[in-house]
């Protein structure tokens, strides 16, 4: 059974997720802590499987919580609720940023909290938070971004010469948008291709998460509007709550979206982008499938590989906060090469060239 650490100061909220948790046989909640010091108090003495942590508290909040764990190197396995997760779209992401793993929006009122789609939703983002690895949040000296920008110049020179019109098509979800920064801002403004991404994101986040990406890189980054002419060192993000396609006409590429029902439990589903991508003719199309839950990404590369040349990049094991979209890929034996997060833009960069 897996021991939970509720916080939040609202004592009407913290029965009620409490009750939602034990519930569930699997879990059982350990704690509950009213702030965030009562919190840092508990896990600095105990360790828990995850930690149910709400946002806005008295005396410390819950990102002054995640930094001040980061600052006294306290791994814990956070989720966040709180109501704050829709309209508070830059919170959540710094909440992500500090090492939380994912979340789930808390209904204003507590009594919303008990529907059947609230408790469904709470216990699945939490059994994959309880079940995922602890993460350390990396931060990059200068120095560190120094090399890492070297190294990038260093690939770009002997990618100059790669041949082809291609397209790198990445999917991502548990531990993604964090993984993302450790990809998109090492990629080089002149990149030959252009890249679209699936993170799977309720409707509302990822505008955000474009354009934090976007203040971090060389490359160009957006949220994919409805018919964006696809073009090379330019990254389009899914929009949360649509499903992204890639159509072909005169010889241009754009973006078009559908709203078809949830496909593998997730709207945008990266199965539906591969497949759009079986009648283009692109020379050869990069498939990136990195951290996260469940499959998403296998059905659709298989089909993808039966019409098309590809290559398929996976995230290495050790590096996934949640080793099961990259362990599908490479169970099914799609994979061509298995690398660490820290290396996967540096393999985009070979496999599609520079200009």
């Amino acid at each position: 059974m897996k021991k939970i650490l509720v916080v939040d100061d609202s004592a009407l909220m913290r029965r009620v997720l409490c009750d939602i948790i034990n519930s569930d046989e699997r879990f059982q909640v350990q704690d509950r802590a009213v702030n965030g010091l009562e919190a840092l108090d508990l896990l600095s003495r105990k360790s828990y499987d995850a930690v149910v942590l709400d946002v806005n508290m008295p005396q410390m909040n819950g990102l002054e919580l995640l930094k001040e764990l980061q600052k006294r190197k306290i791994s814990a396995k956070v989720m966040m609720a709180s109501t704050d997760t829709r309209e508070g779209a830059k919170t959540t992401l710094d909440a992500l940023e500090l090492g939380a793993l994912d979340f789930v929006h808390k209904p204003n009122n507590a009594m919303d909290c008990r529907t059947d789609v609230f408790k469904d939703k709470l216990l699945r983002i939490l059994a994959v938070v309880a079940d995922s690895k602890p993460v350390q949040v990396k931060v990059f000296s200068r120095e560190e971004m120094k090399t890492s920008k070297k190294m990038v110049e260093l690939v770009s020179r002997h990618a100059s010469s790669v041949p082809g019109n291609k397209v790198v098509a990445l999917a991502s979800s548990t531990g993604g948008p964090k993984a993302l920064q450790s990809v998109i801002p090492r990629l080089p403004r002149n990149l030959k291709a252009p890249v679209v991404v699936v993170q799977h994101m309720p409707a509302g986040f990822t505008a955000s998460l474009a354009e934090r990406l976007d203040t971090l890189s060389q490359v160009h980054v957006k949220e994919a509007a409805e018919g964006d002419t696809l073009e090379a060192g330019t990254v389009y993000i899914a929009m949360g709550g649509k499903h992204l396609n890639v159509q072909s006409s005169m010889g241009k590429y754009s973006i078009h979206y559908t709203d078809q029902p949830t496909r593998e439990g997730v709207k945008p589903c990266a199965n539906y982008m591969y497949e759009s991508l079986q009648d283009s003719k692109y020379d050869q199309i990069v498939c990136v499938v990195m951290t996260g839950m469940g499959a998403d990404g296998t059905e659709g590369i298989k089909h993808l590989k039966a019409k098309k040349k590809i290559h398929v990049i996976a995230q290495e094991a050790g590096t996934c906060a949640v080793y099961g979209m990259p362990k599908s890929i490479v169970t099914a034996g799609l994979a061509d090469q298995v690398v660490p997060l820290d290396q996967i833009a540096q393999e985009i960069i070979m496999n599609v060239g520079v200009k």
